[in-house]
């Protein structure tokens, strides 16, 4: 059992339905927030250091993982930050750093917009982006999420199977996941009929585009640090993505990790973490750190 299961679960009601919670470790608190179309295991590989110095808390969203998968809940990015706002209410966080990956990326910087604005009651610290989809107009979406997002998607979703799950997974990424992992990724996105709920969660594709200025304006008018981590084999959200923050946000750190996919925490998490030195610092310092330092220098690290 990894550290990860073992981390002490916990259950909230968001809006009638239950979200799944995951906190372990002491020190800062950090919110890791996963990507689709997948869960907080993401993470799992990374809990570990993390764990030694910050206390953790993921949730698994609502249509994702663990959490409920309600056919006539309104899946929105608003109503997935709505969810890590209910967490820092039950937890009484009042002051976070986040570490985002994916779809996850996209919650992060509604909040960090809501913060912004005035509409937050706790305070994010800082920010560390894994690959996502930061800038629409640099994010090649798989044609399969185009289509399930598209009228076609709850027809096409009922065909989606296991093997088509898995290929997908693996097209995007250039390292195996760990033994089982995709097993229990398939298993967790199918319980519950989350199949179903697939095309109203990839709604997010065509919000990236109607909220662009608002979402792309909090990371170019960020107060707090901000940081992009990137695999650079990535044939969504890879070089595109690090060319485009480089136009856009010229003073953020970039860092980039050759040979590693989509999924940086799962394929290589030693390349990420250890070698890099996230677990040694907290996320705020290595947001505020000198590109041309440790970061880079270490990216090439063996994992």
């Amino acid at each position: 059992m990894t550290r990860y299961e073992q981390a002490a679960k916990f259950t909230l009601t968001f809006q009638g339905h239950r979200l799944q919670a995951s906190r372990d470790g002491q020190g800062p608190a950090l919110w890791l927030i996963h990507g689709f179309p997948t869960s907080s295991r993401d993470w799992r590989e990374v809990w570990p250091e993390l764990s030694t110095h910050h206390e953790l808390f993921a949730l698994d969203m609502l249509g994702f993982g663990a959490s409920a998968k309600p056919r006539n809940f309104d899946y929105s990015i608003a109503a997935s930050a709505d969810q890590w706002v209910a967490l820092a209410e039950a937890t009484g966080v009042r002051e976070v750093a986040v570490l985002a990956h994916d779809y996850g990326n996209t919650v992060a910087q509604e909040l960090l917009a809501r913060q912004r604005e005035g509409r937050l009651g706790f305070r994010i610290t800082s920010v560390a982006f894994l690959n996502g989809g930061l800038f629409p107009e640099a994010t090649r979406p798989l044609r399969i999420q185009r289509l399930l997002a598209g009228p076609l998607g709850p027809l096409l979703a009922r065909f989606v199977s296991e093997r088509t799950f898995t290929a997908s997974l693996q097209r995007i990424c250039t390292r195996p996941w760990p033994a089982g992992e995709l097993a229990e990724a398939w298993k967790q996105l199918t319980r519950d009929g989350g199949k179903a709920v697939m095309p109203k969660l990839l709604r997010y594709i065509a919000e990236r585009h109607q909220h662009r200025d608002r979402w792309v304006g909090a990371l170019q008018h960020a107060t707090v640090p901000i940081a992009l981590i990137n695999g650079l084999e990535d044939p969504i959200s890879g070089r595109s993505i690090v060319a485009r923050w480089r136009e856009l946000l010229p003073q953020a750190p970039v860092y980039e990790l050759p040979g590693v996919g989509h999924y940086p925490q799962v394929e290589a998490p030693g390349r990420c973490w250890r070698r890099i030195g996230i677990s040694r610092a907290p996320v705020e310092g290595i947001a505020r750190a000198d590109p041309q330092g440790g970061w880079c220098a270490s990216a090439s690290a063996p994992g």
